[in-house]
């Protein structure tokens, strides 16, 4: 837990669990699983268990002691609807956040199903307000009283190529939520969200036909509010396309809907100053990579720079893209 985060798109980070289990390709060479495991075995240290899934609850209480509004991330360094963790732990955690109002919290996850299926549960609604009250002095509220979503949580998922956000997306919006985000990073291919939301529409029943998809609700996203892009970063970062960056950021201006850039990550496709030989070509297509030698044709192959995350920097076409959703006043 920091009160204060160099992650470009949030304030501080809250860790009421830490640890977690790869379920994707995007968790490969998960940043936070190599931060800890770097001090697995140490006795007495914070992560003497590792990457292992540990429940922190004397951490619990922590943003209420923040008296400044600040957006906060829930669980940089874990995944709080991984299955490992109680119903009754994360109804906790959502006490917290209906008792501190004036933060703003941020939580993203890769399990979108175990999301959806909570927290469209009255059941565990009514548990969020019985732990705020049990744990918080917070009035007990008459159930018909009962504000849900919360107003001040964000919920997101991440979807690091067409095939994820297909998954993904279409729980996210099924899932009740003041402002809904996606997080395409580390990004690995191409996504198309309008084809994303397609498979909401078609697949779950919401009867929607071909010319409301295209130029209705679907034409929006459907429900989300926010988009962050990101290359990938570390030692065995794989090189993402700069079209996939450019694609997202016009679909969502064409949606109207906030985009937010992170970074390149790892690689720059801009050749340095050094004049020296791209590293790697990345297809546009398929997000495979070759050494120079190895690519048969140019076609939609860009060359790229390994050059580290500080000097690829964030800067896309010119400009550095900060967007956040409509109404986050918080910080």
């Amino acid at each position: 837990m920091s009160a204060r985060s160099a992650i470009e798109w949030t304030d501080a980070t809250w860790n009421p669990v830490t640890g977690c289990t790869k379920v994707s390709p995007g968790c490969d060479h998960c940043y936070a699983e190599t931060f800890a495991e770097r001090w697995r075995g140490v006795p007495g240290h914070h992560f003497e268990r590792g990457f292992d899934l540990v429940l922190r609850p004397e951490r619990l209480g922590q943003p209420l002691t923040w008296r400044a509004p600040r957006r906060v991330f829930v669980n940089s360094m874990s995944d709080l609807f991984h299955p490992g963790v109680p119903v009754e732990y994360i109804a906790r955690v959502f006490a917290v956040m209906l008792a501190a109002p004036r933060h703003t919290f941020q939580v993203l996850t890769k399990r979108h199903a175990r999301m959806r299926s909570l927290l469209r549960d009255r059941r565990f609604t009514a548990a969020v307000y019985e732990r705020a009250a049990a744990d918080h002095g917070l009035d007990p509220v008459p159930a018909p009283l009962q504000r849900w979503p919360l107003p001040n949580v964000w919920l997101g998922v991440s979807a690091e190529n067409q095939r994820w956000a297909e998954i993904r997306v279409p729980a996210l919006v099924e899932t009740p939520a003041a402002v809904r985000f996606v997080s395409a990073e580390p990004l690995l291919g191409p996504i198309d969200l309008i084809r994303a939301v397609w498979t909401c529409g078609s697949q779950r029943g919401h009867g929607l036909t071909a010319s409301y998809v295209r130029w209705g609700c679907c034409d929006r996203f459907h429900g989300l509010d926010w988009v962050i892009t990101g290359g990938e970063s570390g030692p065995r970062a794989r090189p993402a396309h700069p079209d996939w960056f450019r694609s997202l950021r016009d679909q969502c201006a064409a949606a109207g809907v906030a985009y937010f850039h992170k970074q390149h990550g790892a690689h720059t496709w801009q050749p340095p100053a050094t004049g020296r030989r791209p590293d790697l070509y990345v297809n546009a297509d398929t997000g495979a990579s070759r050494a120079p030698g190895e690519v048969p044709e140019p076609g939609e192959w860009a060359p790229v720079w390994r050059v580290g995350k500080k000097q690829a920097g964030r800067v896309l076409d010119g400009r550095t893209h900060n967007d956040m959703p409509a109404g986050s006043d918080a910080a």
